[in-house]
């Protein structure tokens, strides 16, 4: 087998337009998919001598890297890979998992299980329709960077999503082919995310033993204040997290949930001071 290509001096080209960190970032990354780094690392003073540049170019490199998830370097630590097979989403975001996961610079790919026309008279009352309304059923096992990341389940009304049925979506997002199809944008809705085992048989499509946690999410997605979309998605929780962002002037936002369903709960801003 042969050896990795390791970089040295000539990897930098002190003529070229490029600024020097741009090019140590630019080779970093290339050792990087080439599996280079399996092991380890370099930390700052290797780098420096293995690209003959200032301790500065290669902070400025790392720094770049650590923006885009590439790397761990905290002040006064070896600088390590950051996992790249975890994907964050944050809390009151309409989101794309498959654009999410692609800005990661990983692929997503789906396996679609089912995609056809049902009738399910729970899931039409939440959408507001007819309980015999016909609902577009779509069936996904969602991958990522080649293993699988959540299994997802979509219902729509067939009266608006029907074009849907022609789509292909080994490699592109539900929302965009929504909007491409069928010219329809989704504006907001409401989701929750609860820990839960899952089944047996979807535990398996997940390739998860009884030691990783599952999360599901439950999401009602509107169309001008219309509810279109009914989404149940299941999450390896190993791969997957939630962020939530709050300040000492606005608290979080926190649905608790009870007998009757659902409370939402605004928490009071606490002073730091």
């Amino acid at each position: 087998m042969t050896a990795p290509h390791t970089a040295g001096p000539s990897a930098v080209d002190r003529r070229s337009p490029l600024p020097l960190w741009a090019q140590v970032e630019t080779d970093l990354r290339r050792r990087l998919d080439a599996g280079e780094f399996q092991d380890a690392f370099p930390g700052e003073n290797a780098l420096v001598a293995q690209y003959a540049v200032s301790r500065q170019t290669v902070r400025e490199s790392l720094r770049r890297m650590r923006e885009q998830g590439l790397v761990i370097a905290e002040r006064g630590r070896l600088p390590r890979l950051a996992d790249r097979a975890q994907f964050s989403q944050p809390l009151g975001a309409l989101y794309s998992l498959f654009s999410s996961v692609e800005a990661r610079g990983s692929v997503q790919l789906s396996q679609v299980r089912r995609l056809e026309i049902t009738s399910d008279g729970v899931v039409a009352t939440r959408l507001g329709r007819e309980e015999s309304t016909p609902l577009l059923f779509l069936e996904r096992l969602r991958l990522a960077g080649g293993g699988p990341l959540a299994l997802d389940r979509v219902w729509l009304p067939a009266e608006i999503a029907g074009p849907l049925l022609g789509a292909d979506f080994t490699h592109t997002s539900l929302y965009d082919e929504l909007a491409a199809r069928c010219g329809l944008h989704l504006s907001g809705g409401q989701e929750q995310i609860r820990a839960v085992l899952g089944s047996a048989a979807d535990r398996a499509l997940l390739q998860v033993g009884a030691d990783v946690a599952l999360l599901g999410v439950d999401r009602t997605a509107c169309s001008g204040g219309v509810p279109v979309e009914w989404r149940q998605t299941l999450v390896r929780g190993d791969r997957f997290v939630v962020t939530a962002t709050f300040s000492p002037s606005a608290g979080p936002v926190v649905t608790l949930g009870g007998q009757h369903g659902p409370v939402v709960r605004h928490l009071p801003a606490r002073s730091t001071r």
